[in-house]
């Protein structure tokens, strides 16, 4: 009988020893889970915010004006917010045939621009390359994300183009868009852009001006610096030709 109650109470004593156990495994695993739901809401809630809030920054606004400020601690960013309707159409509609053709039509992802850029980029192996990230894509990442190119950060610039195609409308999308990105270094948005670089309002801009703020999209801070180059005349050239054939929101 002793022997029987000493297993007995050996028995419950390991079973409570591994309740413990049990409840650190349980949030090993539902701890990051919920961690990832939070910040999930969070995007959510920020993408209900701009809907109807503009944005006074962004995360990459921030980040450049921190680097900017590591030289000059007096830096600051050349930046002024325009409603819609005072961007000229033409810089909207260069945009578009420049960086999205397919804007108005896709869900916030263009799976065929990537499924092409994957491939352009597999042949070329070079650095530099464009990706095929549409307009809502770029939004997402300038909002809340940073610039480094990893599978993560891609990840969740999907989820928040999802999360504004769902919230926002076209339009709004590419008000907020126009207004936050890069066009030069420490140049953020259109207007900002117009007046250092033809020192005219956004709503006046020429389709000439307009497809050449375009064109330089995908590396402003370069073409800040290199205003003259073949390609940026070029490829200025053809976006000009689009611009009367664009759709816009």
């Amino acid at each position: 009988m002793g022997k029987s109650g000493k297993s007995g109470k050996s028995g419950k004593s390991g079973k409570a020893a591994a309740a413990p156990r049990r409840r650190w495994l349980k949030w090993l695993v539902l701890g990051p889970l919920l961690l990832v739901l939070l910040v999930q809401l969070y995007f959510f809630a920020m993408v209900c915010w701009y809907a109807y809030f503009n944005p006074s920054s962004t995360s990459f606004m921030r980040q450049q004006l921190s680097e900017l400020q590591e030289k000059n601690p007096k830096a600051t960013l050349k930046h002024q917010w325009v409603p819609y309707e005072r961007i000229s159409r033409n810089l909207k509609a260069a945009v578009i045939a420049s960086e999205d053709g397919n804007f108005i039509e896709h869900g916030g992802v263009d799976w065929a621009a990537m499924e092409r850029a994957y491939e352009d980029n597999q042949k070329k192996k070079r650095k530099g390359m464009r990706g095929g990230s549409t307009i809502t894509q770029q939004l997402a990442k300038n909002l809340f994300l940073s610039g480094s190119r990893n599978y993560l950060r891609k990840g969740q610039e999907l989820v928040i183009a999802f999360m504004l195609e769902t919230v926002m409308s076209k339009q709004r999308i590419l008000e907020v868009y126009l207004n936050v990105v890069e066009f030069g270094r420490g140049v953020f948005g259109a207007e900002a852009a117009a007046r250092y670089y033809y020192k005219t309002s956004a709503a006046n801009l020429s389709a000439a001006q307009a497809a050449r703020l375009a064109v330089m999209l995908p590396n402003p801070r370069y073409y800040d610096k290199h205003r003259s180059t073949n390609y940026l005349q070029r490829r200025a050239s053809l976006i000009q030709r689009y611009i009367r054939y664009t759709e816009v929101p």
